[in-house]
């Protein structure tokens, strides 16, 4: 670009800009929001500001709304990206392009984030100057580039000389934001005449999944997706974390598993149904990829052991189960110990703090659905019912243990840690967990709460019953050592085992402690029972409704004591008891 171009770029931006500036001041208006997408060839972009943002391990963020185009560049650490519609699994050198007015938020349970956001405007200069607002590349958030390397140095060149006020500086900053926004186009731009090379990529690895058992070649894959050999893998790197052949063994390793332990054909059998030359090589590359023979395999994932659960039952069960069915309320503790299950009952996850990782989970109803549960070939199943009788049918399907829901927090995480081979993970939780929950604690009683102090979780079910909760969901946060007292009324729920007991409205004042945490139920009728309640002169009397300390909270997503929802409680409950103010339904 020549340097008279260049001054003509710039001297059309900073008028755009002071436009924009004396519009918003009540000044001639100039600039208007586009309606629709504008060709590229007709876009002019400003940069507004780029930054590194650091975001610690276990936390999230709040949810910002963007005003301009949004460049998340993300370096380092794992998490997800939360928007309006979707959660996105974050991985380092990741990249993804939203548009004004999306809603966003950042979480990261395990590392702390990386990742540069670059703001910036899009002129339509094809008759008038007008903002654009549109997808600059419709369907398409994240951006695959290759080599990612060279977007992180250009991100890092924005940061350098931010605050130099020289218009040179200025200007140059601006012409590397243009050579960053060249870089990502080229990419990811759609054409009429051609597919992205991205999507052409990503084409041949569906064709890969449906040809594994033939023999494939980079530079054929190459060919089919019409790149150049040098520029396919590392755009097929960037897609699936793997090189090509890398994947391909990977794909028919994965499927020989399944003749391995169903089959009773011959290993060189396997191999060749799977696409191996011979059985040699493909014992060397299972060994490669899985640590142990193809024999060693088949004869671990046969390997049973004997266990004992809730109800009595003495059951072989696999030593590492690999396809779990978990019916019952607490499926966090599972998830809190890496243990995805390919099963479970929808309604326990549905509105939960952890449903953004279920997208997967098939729903086997509640009550469990016999037939649902033995399309999934589970080869194990936990149930929080002690019932005997379903028990028998379901036991039929795959091995069963029967599961206490209701049992401490602690005892839960060592029980599956013991049924699963995750007893470091477990132990590792727990620790985690009770150094924080007494942290938490011991400053609420530092800084707001008194020794001594009372609470109660109410909620309303099935109609206008109205129930305490006892040895099971909020409560078991509420009253977990270190915390808040129960009543004398709940205690004895607490005494006889029960996770919950019905509530006589009339003595409603002999429940309630100094802190009232009301759980707002699912069902329109027990909605309206509460509002009713609510609304009444025994409501109105009660001690903590005087004082203004009652919570009001989503039950369907926190009247629930798994492990994920106690953990999510740690940054919530001080929220609430440190202000002492009543609660949205969130």
């Amino acid at each position: 670009m020549s340097t008279a171009v260049d001054m003509l770029l710039y001297f059309i931006y900073n008028e755009l800009i002071d436009n924009h500036s004396h519009q918003m001041n009540g000044g001639f208006l100039l600039l208007q929001t586009l309606p629709v997408a504008a060709p590229l060839r007709s876009l002019l972009f400003q940069l507004t500001d780029a930054e590194l943002n650091v975001q610690p391990a276990c936390s999230c963020s709040e949810t910002h709304t963007t005003h301009f185009y949004s460049l998340l560049i993300f370096t380092g650490g794992s998490g997800q990206l939360i928007l309006s519609d979707q959660t996105i699994t974050l991985t380092t050198d990741t990249c993804y392009l939203l548009t004004p007015g999306t809603s966003y938020s950042t979480d990261n349970q395990e590392m702390t984030l990386y990742y540069y956001l670059i703001t910036f405007t899009a002129i339509n200069t094809a008759e008038f100057p007008e903002y654009c607002s549109e997808e600059l590349l419709p369907g398409r958030q994240e951006l695959i580039v290759h080599p990612f390397t060279r977007v992180i140095r250009l991100a890092e060149e924005l940061l350098m000389n931010k605050n130099n006020a020289d218009d040179v500086q200025f200007f140059k900053r601006q012409l590397k934001f243009q050579e960053l926004l060249l870089l990502l186009f080229e990419h990811n731009y759609p054409s009429e005449q051609l597919p992205s090379p991205a999507d052409s990529v990503e084409k041949t690895i569906q064709y890969m999944q449906e040809n594994y058992t033939e023999s494939i070649t980079v530079k054929q894959l190459a060919e089919l997706a019409g790149v150049t050999l040098w520029q396919y893998t590392p755009i097929f790197q960037k897609l699936t974390g793997q090189r090509p052949l890398d994947y391909l063994t990977e794909l028919r390793i994965n499927h020989s598993k399944r003749f391995l332990l169903e089959s009773t054909e011959p290993l060189r059998e396997i191999a060749r149904l799977v696409g191996f030359s011979d059985e040699y090589y493909f014992s060397r590359r299972f060994r490669q990829k899985t640590g142990i023979t193809p024999g060693q395999y088949a004869h671990q994932q046969g390997r049973k052991r004997s266990v004992n659960d809730w109800t009595g039952h003495e059951v072989d069960i696999p030593e590492r189960p690999r396809r779990i069915v978990y019916h019952g309320e607490t499926l966090g503790d599972l998830l809190a110990l890496g243990v995805k299950p390919v099963g479970g009952d929808e309604s326990f996850a549905r509105n939960s703090v952890y449903k953004h990782r279920l997208k997967k989970l098939a729903n086997v109803g509640f009550p469990l659905d016999p037939q649902l549960t033995a399309s999934l070939s589970p080869d194990l199943i936990i149930i929080a019912n002690a019932d005997e009788r379903a028990y028998r049918v379901v036991s039929g399907i795959a091995p069963t243990l029967t599961f206490d829901s209701f049992a401490p927090l602690e005892h839960r995480m060592r029980t599956l840690g013991s049924w699963l081979g995750k007893q470091h993970e477990a132990e590792a939780w727990l620790d985690s967990f009770t150094s924080k929950n007494a942290a938490m604690w011991q400053h609420l009683y530092t800084d707001t709460l008194q020794r001594g102090e009372t609470a109660s979780a109410l909620i309303y079910d099935h109609g206008n019953h109205l129930f305490a909760m006892g040895m099971s969901g909020l409560s078991t946060a509420l009253y977990a050592p270190c915390g808040l007292q129960a009543t004398e009324e709940i205690q004895a729920i607490l005494d006889e085992g029960l996770g919950f007991a019905e509530v006589d409205p009339a003595r409603l004042h002999a429940y309630t402690g100094d802190h009232i945490f009301m759980l707002i139920p699912e069902r329109k009728d027990s909605r309206k029972a509460m509002e009713q309640l609510l609304q009444s002169s025994i409501w109105s009397r009660l001690p903590a409704v005087r004082q203004d300390q009652v919570y009001l909270l989503d039950g369907s997503k926190w009247n629930s004591g798994d492990a994920l929802t106690r953990e999510k409680l740690l940054t919530l409950l001080p929220k609430l008891l440190g202000g002492n103010s009543v609660s949205g339904g969130s």
